[in-house]
Parts: C-alpha cells; structure tokens; sequence
C-alpha cells in the first residue's frame, strides 16, 4: 500500500479560544484510547493528529476514528521528504494506484513551509506539467474536478493526499458533562445517544422495562443498542439502568383513562429520570423526541409532559424527518436492531386514541388518584444499573423471565 499516514483534522475545536487547549487536550486523548492496541505511532501537532499505520490494517483505524467525536475529516495520505523530485515521484505513484480510468483532476499545493524553494504557484507549474506528462489518461479540470490531488509542504516533510473522510464531528465525549438518555427500544433514542456524544455529552442510559408485560427479548434488545452506541463513548463502556416499571405501569392502565395513559406514563418517566440524573450527577435528561411524530411529542403534549421536571432536556432529533432518523441508525449500526419486534412499555399497550393536546389540570386529576410519589421512588430505589461494552455478551433470555430478577441475581 503506497500511503504510510493518516492525516486528523479537527473542526469546531479549533474556534474554542482560551479553552482550545483544553478541548484539544481531551481529543488527543480520545483518539489514544480508541487506538488503543493498534500498531500505529500518534503524533500531536497543536492543529492536526498525524497517524503513521505501520504495518496496521488502516481500515481498522479508520473504523477506530469513525468513533472519535471532534474529529472533522481525515484523509489517507503519503509522507515524503521535502524535494521536487521525490514529491513527483511518489505523486505519480499515488495517482497510479488510486486512478486506472480516464477522469478529471486538480491539483493544490499548500507551501506552509517557506524555505521550500519554489512558492505554491511554482510548485502547481512543476509539479502539475510533470503529473500530466507521465499520465495521460488525467485532463485538468479546476472548477470541478472527480479528483483532487493536495500536496501540503510542511517544515516535518510533504503531505499528498486524494480524499478526505468526514469525521463525527462535534467536541470529545464528556466535555460537555453528563446526560441521562431515556432509551427505548426504537429506532429514535440510539440516535439520539450518537449525537450527543458527537457534540461532547457523556451518556448514562435508562430503560423502563415491564416484564412480563413485555418481553424479555425487548430489553436484551436494549442491552444490545447500548453495545452499539458505548463503542462511541469516553471509555468504551456506558451504564444502563433497568428501571422496575411494571406495578406502576399497570396501576397506570388501571386508573386513567385511555386517552391519558401516555402521558401520565411519560410524566411518572421523566420523575424518574430526573430522580436518577440527580443521583448520577447528569446535567440534563436526553431523549429521542421529534416534533408531532407521535400523539406525546406533539408540543402541547412536551410541555405538560415536561412540567414535572426542573432540569434541561436536551431533543438531539427534535426537528429531523424519519427519514434521515433512518439513515443515521443506518450508519451507525442500529438500524438492524431496532426493527426487532420486540415492544416496549409505551408500545405494547398503546391505546388507540391518545390526547394530542393534554391538559395539565387533566393529568394532575388523573395522578391524585393513586400514591404515584411512593411508587415513584420505589422504581428509582430498585433500579438495577449494568456496564455495557461494545464486547458485552449479556444474553437476558437465558437467565430467566423477569429482568429484575436476573439483574438481581447477576449481583449475588
């Protein structure tokens, strides 16, 4: 393989002024830690991470780097010594392997290093005339080209490289703080858990299970989206806490009516989120809402729903389309296992005309009917919370019916 590094480049970090070392700081850090048993050698530099592959698979950094929040691009490059005749060389040899059919091409030259003896117009005359010379099938095309070869002259050597891959972007996972997610077991919430960490949110996760109302298969589908997501987080592991939700969820559905039900559950949900975000420092509940997708998330529904608790609840997927909802569990592996038919408590007994407009008077009447306070802080009491890892090979079924009961007995 012609190319020997991979060139990091960041994107918002660099606009952090007084606290850009500090993000940085956390950056560099993030990408030795994903790297992390790879044969590779990182190099800092105060606006870039040079990674020269040695003998490694750069596909599995690449993989590696595709979980790095912060990261804006990078790109497969070759590094050579400083010298016209050596950067022409390895420029055609590039070109060569990367180029077998007839396309159009750019070339741009960075001189960052002005003891280069020919200035960047210099080197585009040179370099350019020698590349179409000993490469016929290449015509020029500088307003919109299918390639562009970049040659970057720096004071360590010479960088050329064809593309560059965009990164996650955002900030490094955990410099934001911490934020509890409220997943369920749909295609929504593991996105959701992807783009807070891509915008520096450290991510705990809840789950409100009501076995055996629900299957036991629809919280190890749970468990097995945490396996996803966690491969993205600061330490490769992420909490998940098993909230015992069935006696409240059943006194639920016994005492208000139909049209209610989800919002009364959502309430006595974000009670116990906030509960466990206190308890777990958070900062904010996350959630994996969408503006009028469903009856609960309409914005009258969000505000009487939200009306129970005092602290930020941040909506990464407040505005998207289902569609790009879709393509993002596409690419970051959930898809798959979200369509599982496994329901969830705000699933399984869905009732058939849900209030799109609750009133908060309405759902106050409706929850002075039972002691929902006790019952509240029971479920946060008995939650039983887990480490997951992207290597986790926790298999629910097979320990028994009841997910409380196996976590519990996990713990003996």
């Amino acid at each position: 393989m012609i190319y020997n590094q991979i060139l990091v480049r960041f994107g918002d970090l660099t606009l952090k002024g007084r606290n850009q070392k500090e993000f940085l700081s956390r950056e560099y850090a993030l990408v030795r830690r994903k790297l992390e048993g790879l044969n590779v050698n990182i190099i800092n530099r105060h606006d870039r991470i040079y990674i020269d592959i040695l003998d490694e698979d750069y596909k599995k950094v690449i993989s590696q780097l595709d979980k790095v929040s912060g990261l804006y691009s990078y790109s497969l490059c070759v590094h050579v010594d400083s010298c016209v005749d050596k950067i022409k060389e390895k420029s055609i040899e590039l070109l060569k392997d990367e180029i077998k059919d007839p396309t159009s091409f750019k070339l741009e030259v960075r001189r960052a290093n002005k003891k280069f003896p020919l200035n960047s117009m210099e080197m585009t005359k040179e370099l350019s005339s020698y590349i179409l010379k000993e490469m016929k099938i290449l015509t020029v095309d500088v307003h919109n080209p299918k390639k562009i070869l970049t040659c970057e002259i720096r004071e360590d050597g010479t960088y050329l490289y064809l593309d560059a891959i965009r990164g996650m972007g955002g900030f490094p996972v955990g410099v934001a703080g911490k934020g509890m997610l409220m997943l369920s077991g749909g295609l929504d919430s593991p996105v959701a858990a992807y783009l807070a960490q891509k915008q520096g949110i450290e991510v705990e996760c809840l789950h409100f299970e009501s076995t055996p109302l629900t299957s036991i298969e629809s919280s190890q589908k749970v468990v097995d989206l945490v396996k996803l997501v966690s491969s993205y987080s600061k330490e490769n592991k992420m909490a998940l806490h098993m909230v015992p939700f069935k006696e409240l969820h059943m006194k639920i559905l016994d005492l208000v009516p139909d049209p209610y039900i989800i919002t009364i559950m959502r309430r006595m949900m974000y009670r116990i989120a906030t509960k466990l975000a206190q308890k777990r420092d958070c900062l904010c509940l996350i959630n994996g809402e969408s503006v009028g997708q469903v009856a609960s998330q309409t914005l009258m529904s969000m505000n009487t729903i939200n009306s129970v608790t005092n602290i930020p609840v941040i909506r990464p997927l407040a505005t998207y389309d289902k569609v790009d909802i879709v393509a993002l569990a596409h690419k970051i592996g959930t898809y798959e296992m979200s369509i599982r038919p496994f329901e969830d408590c705000c699933t399984v007994y869905l009732p058939k005309n849900p209030a799109t407009s609750p009133k908060l008077d309405r759902a106050i009447e409706y929850e002075n009917a039972f002691d929902f306070e006790a019952m509240v802080d029971w479920c946060v009491e008995n939650t039983n919370t887990i480490w997951i890892t992207p290597d986790s090979d926790l298999d629910l079924s097979l320990l028994g019916l009841e997910v409380r009961t196996v976590l519990e007995n996990l713990k003996k």
